[in-house]
C-alpha cells in the first residue's frame, strides 16, 4: 500500500513537472514529496492519539522541507507541491485528490476562531498558485483555480478560477486548454476583473482629459479672435 502510493506520487511528479528528468530525481531531490511522504508518518501518529510525538514528526519535516504540515491535516492521493518553500497547512485543511499547490500557498484561518473546523476544505484538482492564501472553513470545488497571489476568503464553485485581492471569480469559457494552469493563472482572455476596472478607468480618464484640453484650447482661440 505504502509502495503504491509513493509510486503514484512520484508519477504525478513526472506528468506535472517538465523538470522532473528521471524517478530518481523525483525520490531524492523533491521537498515537496517528501513532506507529504513524512505527513503520513505524523498523521499515523496523530491518529493513535500520540500527539507530542506527532508534531514533533511534523516539526522535523518542515526543518527539513521548508513546508509546514499540521499532522491532523488530511491530505488525498498525488497532491504535488511544487518548490514548496513556505507552504503552510493547517490543522482542520482538508485535500481532496491530484491537487496541486506552488511555494507560500498558505491554507490557514480568516479570523479569531476557536475549535472545530477553521481551515479550507478542498476538492479534487484543485489547483493553487504560488503565494495564495486561502483562509477559513471554506470549500473550494473541484477543480477550481486560485490565481497567484491571490486572497480567497468565499467558498469558490468547481471549474472556477478566482484572481486578486480580495478574489473574484473570472470566466474560463474561453479556454482552450482547460485540464492544466501552471500556478493557477488564467489564460489573457481571462484577466482580473478589477484589473480591468481600473483599465477601463484610466481609459475614460485620460479621454475626458483630452476633451478638456480640446475644449480649453477652443475657448482660448475664441477668446484671441474677440
Amino acid at each position: 500500500m505504502a509502495f503504491m502510493f509513493t509510486r503514484e506520487l512520484v508519477q504525478a511528479y513526472r506528468e506535472r513537472d517538465p523538470a522532473a528528468r528521471s524517478t530518481v530525481e523525483v525520490v531524492f531531490c523533491y521537498p515537496g514529496l517528501h513532506a507529504v511522504l513524512w505527513h503520513r508518518i505524523s498523521h499515523a501518529l496523530w491518529t493513535h492519539r500520540l500527539l507530542f510525538l506527532a508534531r514533533l514528526s511534523s516539526h522535523f519535516a518542515r526543518w527539513l522541507t521548508g513546508i509546514e504540515i499540521h499532522p491532523a491535516a488530511k491530505l488525498g492521493r498525488r497532491l504535488v507541491i511544487d518548490h514548496g518553500m513556505g507552504v503552510v497547512i493547517g490543522e482542520t485543511a482538508e485535500i481532496g485528490d491530484d491537487c496541486h499547490f506552488y511555494h507560500q500557498v498558505t491554507l490557514g484561518v480568516a479570523r479569531r476562531a476557536g475549535g472545530g473546523k477553521r481551515h479550507p476544505t478542498l476538492g479534487n484538482g484543485v489547483i493553487i498558485g504560488a503565494g495564495a492564501k486561502v483562509l477559513g472553513p471554506i470549500t473550494i470545488g473541484d477543480n477550481a483555480r486560485v490565481g497567484s497571489n491571490a486572497v480567497v476568503v468565499d467558498p469558490v464553485p468547481a471549474d472556477t478560477t478566482v484572481v486578486g485581492i480580495p478574489a473574484q471569480p473570472v470566466d474560463r469559457s474561453l479556454r482552450r486548454v482547460p485540464e492544466f494552469d501552471p500556478y493557477g493563472m488564467p489564460c489573457e482572455e481571462n484577466r482580473d476583473p478589477v484589473l480591468c476596472a481600473i483599465e477601463e478607468l484610466r481609459a475614460e480618464l485620460a479621454d475626458l482629459e483630452a476633451k478638456l484640453a480640446r475644449v480649453t484650447a477652443e475657448r482660448s482661440r475664441a477668446g484671441a479672435a474677440e
